[in-house]
């Protein structure tokens, strides 16, 4: 069978809708989330913010972010995925109370004797380095102690998920391991903060916006049930 060939109309409309595409990808605009909140409502194996960077190498990194949840179980944070690792760098909450994993290039390590009573805002922040394969985390202003996950820097494409934990490369999401509560605040530095400015992000103030993922300027996709709303709302 022959393909058929476009009309002219046909032409246009397909150039037209190219077009729109390509606008709409190149385009795109950050947006300022100061004073505002995404709400994961349900358990779900969809739902999910996708964070969109440009940068595809990194040595060194700092996450921070606050969030609020009534969870008992198990449930993913903050997912950065590459085709090579699925666990390229992560936040994952464990079922028991004080215990947060970090994954680093698909090695791992729990940070023990952390506290986080059910229904109150938390602050977390981890480092790691390729150099050394060190993280560390700060939570609720306090630091923990260094642990060794792995050594040798994250290349390639990232995605990058608030809300679940990567199984594959952008997705394998489980629902009994979704987030359900409120993130905000969330930002990444493609080197390590000092322990003065993690302090600074803790006590809420005025802080160097992370140069990976900035909440005042942040480029986001929105898969499911999540909601934008003002953090006054929530408070």
């Amino acid at each position: 069978m022959q393909d058929k060939k476009l009309t002219q109309p046909d032409y246009k409309m397909e150039k037209l809708l190219l077009l729109m595409v390509m606008f709409a990808t190149c385009c795109a605009t950050p947006k300022d989330l100061s004073g505002k909140v995404f709400v994961f409502p349900r358990e779900s194996n969809r739902d999910h913010v996708k964070l969109l960077t440009s940068q595809n190498k990194f040595s060194f990194l700092t996450t921070c972010l606050r969030f609020q949840t009534d969870l008992t179980r198990n449930y993913g944070l903050f997912s950065l995925a590459t085709a090579t690792h699925s666990n390229d760098f992560v936040l994952f909450k464990t079922s028991a109370q004080d215990v947060i994993r970090v994954h680093a290039k698909d090695g791992g390590t729990d940070f023990l004797s952390l506290s986080f009573p059910p229904g109150t805002w938390h602050s977390v922040c981890a480092t790691w380095r390729s150099d050394n394969g060190l993280a560390q985390l700060w939570v609720d202003g306090k630091a923990t102690i260094k642990r060794f996950i792995q050594t040798g820097a994250i290349t390639g494409a990232p995605i990058t998920i608030l809300g679940q934990e990567q199984d594959t490369y952008g997705g394998g999401f489980d629902a009994s391991q979704s987030f359900i509560g409120m993130i905000s605040k969330v930002h990444v530095w493609n080197y390590v903060l000092t322990a003065a400015d993690i302090k600074r992000y803790m006590d809420g103030q005025h802080i160097t916006p992370g140069n990976v993922f900035n909440w005042g300027n942040l480029d986001f996709e929105i898969t499911g049930q999540v909601l934008v709303e003002e953090e006054s709302e929530v408070m």
